[in-house]
């Protein structure tokens, strides 16, 4: 591997290459990229120091979730259950994977520790969001996982200070035997003011798509949220955010598929010249009229 002036790359720029392609693998591609970048390095030891930094990126950017090996459930990687590079916090089962990042497998189990857990006061609002989030997530997505994980505040034992939850949904769609996968994941941040009684809402939704037949076509979009609701029980609290989450969710996902029907009209009518090298213009009112099969039966003489 060379800078294209025949000078060797040193092993540090050649690993901070190979970490870049890893760590920008389109959602469940970083396996098949990282074959290719193994096989082009040649070199196992720069191979593997890549590996080791790109892919724990990898995986908490990209929300992916394993499978518990109890079977329990599922885990999201995420910076939010983080205890330390390789082991995570499962807060729905109040345990802690340990992970493995490059064979993206949870290679064992243990019961979490009192300290890695919140107090029964915030406890409760954290389950009751979770149990109304898993009933959206069910609904919403055929194949999303879905957390609650406390940021702040977790030692706070009843009324009287403020805290804050985080709740994360994961949704990935792996098709590689018909060339495209996509990934929808969302962040929604929740401050929890006990004085002012209020509820500050911020989301983030990442949707990414690739579609990779005879050619190499990706969607990476996201929009920010903000909402607020009045801090109430943990119930109502849990309802009230779980509905808010669904409408932006939704809301979200309507105006993409709107977009989807207007890419024919109005995207790619951006992407062409407005004045064609035939200085003639295309005619999109009336595109109907044209035919490839007519125009190729004709010079052919097909039928004739």
């Amino acid at each position: 591997m060379s800078d294209g002036a025949g000078e060797e790359l040193s092993d540090r720029q050649k690993r901070e290459i190979a970490v870049w392609f890893l760590s920008n693998a389109p959602a469940g591609e970083i396996h098949y990229v990282a074959k290719d970048v193994r096989a082009l390095l040649g070199d196992e030891a720069v191979y593997e120091a890549a590996a080791a930094e790109a892919f724990p990126e990898h995986n908490k950017a990209h929300l992916v979730s394993l499978e518990l090996p109890d079977r329990s459930g599922d885990i999201i990687i995420t910076t939010y259950g983080e205890l330390d590079k390789n082991n995570y916090l499962d807060p729905r089962t109040a345990q802690v994977a340990t992970v493995d990042h490059i064979k993206q497998k949870c290679t064992k189990l243990r019961p979490a520790a009192d300290e890695e857990l919140p107090s029964a006061y915030i406890e409760d609002f954290r389950s009751a969001l979770d149990v109304e989030l898993s009933k959206y997530v069910s609904e919403a997505y055929p194949k999303g996982v879905c957390a609650v994980y406390c940021t702040s505040g977790k030692d706070i034992e009843g009324p009287g200070a403020d805290f804050g939850l985080a709740a994360v949904i994961s949704a990935a769609r792996r098709s590689p035997q018909n060339f495209c996968n996509g990934s929808w994941r969302s962040i929604w941040n929740l401050e929890f003011y006990d004085e002012s009684q209020f509820v500050e809402i911020k989301g983030k939704i990442q949707v990414g798509a690739h579609y990779f037949e005879e050619g190499n076509v990706q969607l990476d979009t996201n929009i920010d949220c903000k909402d607020s609701t009045v801090l109430q029980s943990p119930e109502d609290c849990a309802v009230s955010i779980a509905n808010i989450i669904r409408h932006h969710e939704s809301e979200y996902l309507s105006s993409l598929e709107e977009s989807y029907l207007n890419l024919s009209d109005a995207t790619f009518k951006d992407l062409r010249r407005k004045l064609p090298v035939t200085r003639t213009l295309f005619p999109w009112h009336n595109t109907l009229a044209l035919s490839l099969t007519r125009d190729l039966t004709k010079e052919l003489a097909i039928g004739k």
